[in-house]
């Protein structure tokens, strides 16, 4: 493997493949953030369809070891201050599929590197390499004018996508609900113990959306992209706030938990005092974020035609999934 010295540190640049020649009219596409909760959703739907192709683009080697395996999945390490890497893993891919970001800050990345420059550099390779459109994910609450870090890095991610000359779906998601997401993880840690105390008694609103929904939104959009660029909040068909929300994945696994409440004050004042001393964690921004309340004036399940999956059979799926972990752990 070979280096290359860039802005970012001395990285690894030759670990790729060359995507093959396709038959006409089937769908390639580039995904950012293989490895997450999304993108590995994502490529297991690609791997069992004969029709996809993808480019499975990871920042570190040892990423591509949690990627599906399947002749449809290219992976690609890249780095995004190496304008070749990212070039290389979007040669040939008709829809670049954007999930990198962060939301929890730390010593080597900030919102600003981590959400806003790392698309910045995605729109560039994307305009080098042709690619006819991007579908990036952002969240519910992104705006460039926003007071909150994260919101207003999403806000500023957004608006280089929409500004690039690149067709391009902006879809803002809800708390995503699926075996790996961090909402997911999280509601059934919240939900599985005898008693949990929640910020703010759990009494904010929530469209909790199934991940298999977004990977449904983001494969008919590589498939049948659109010129132009369209904005949208795609969310879940029911509100809940986040404390029924936790009885309800309880009840699902046969738990009776007692709920409490945490001040948001109180823990908001906490985290201040202790950025005084360490770097990201879970800031005021942080938990804004996670407290917001979810409200859209419109979602985009027609437009993105999107059949939503009913929020009981998400909490079954989520539970069944963190039993078989249990299971084989």
């Amino acid at each position: 493997m070979t280096s290359s010295d860039t802005p970012y540190g001395r990285i690894p640049v030759a670990y790729h493949a060359v995507t093959p020649d396709l038959p006409l009219g089937e769908a390639t596409l580039a995904v950012t953030g293989a490895n997450s909760a999304v993108g590995r959703e994502l490529l297991a739907r690609v791997a069992a369809d004969e029709t996809l192709h993808c480019s499975a683009a990871v920042r570190r080697p040892e990423a591509v070891d949690v990627l599906p395996r399947s002749p449809r999945i290219t992976p690609h390490v890249i780095h995004y201050g190496d304008p070749a890497s990212l070039q290389t893993a979007f040669d040939g891919a008709g829809c670049v599929v954007h999930l990198a970001g962060i939301l929890f800050e730390g010593r080597t990345s900030d919102y600003r590197r981590g959400n806003v420059e790392s698309t910045r550099a995605v729109v560039a390779a994307a305009l080098a390499a042709g690619v006819r459109h991007v579908f990036f994910v952002s969240s519910v609450g992104a705006d460039p004018a926003s007071p909150n870090g994260y919101f207003r890095s999403k806000g500023e991610a957004e608006r280089l996508v929409a500004e690039s000359g690149i067709g391009a779906t902006i879809v803002r998601t809800p708390l995503l609900l699926g075996a790996r997401t961090a909402g997911g993880q999280a509601l059934l840690r919240d939900a599985s113990g005898a008693s949990v105390r929640l910020l703010g008694g759990g009494k904010h609103r929530l469209r909790p959306l199934d991940v298999g929904d977004l990977c449904q939104a983001i494969l008919r959009c590589c498939r049948q992209p659109e010129s132009g660029v369209r904005t949208c909040e795609l969310v879940g068909p029911t509100t809940v706030t986040y404390r029924d929300l936790v009885r309800q994945t309880a009840r699902r696994l046969g738990r009776d938990v007692s709920i409490g409440s945490t001040p948001t004050w109180l823990v908001r004042l906490g985290a201040r005092v202790a950025g005084l001393i360490r770097t990201g964690g879970l800031t005021p921004d942080v938990i804004e974020v996670i407290t917001s309340d979810e409200a859209v004036d419109r979602n985009a399940d027609g437009e993105l035609g999107v059949t939503l999956t009913p929020l009981a059979e998400s909490i079954d799926r989520l539970c069944e999934a963190g039993g078989s972990r249990e299971g084989s752990a």
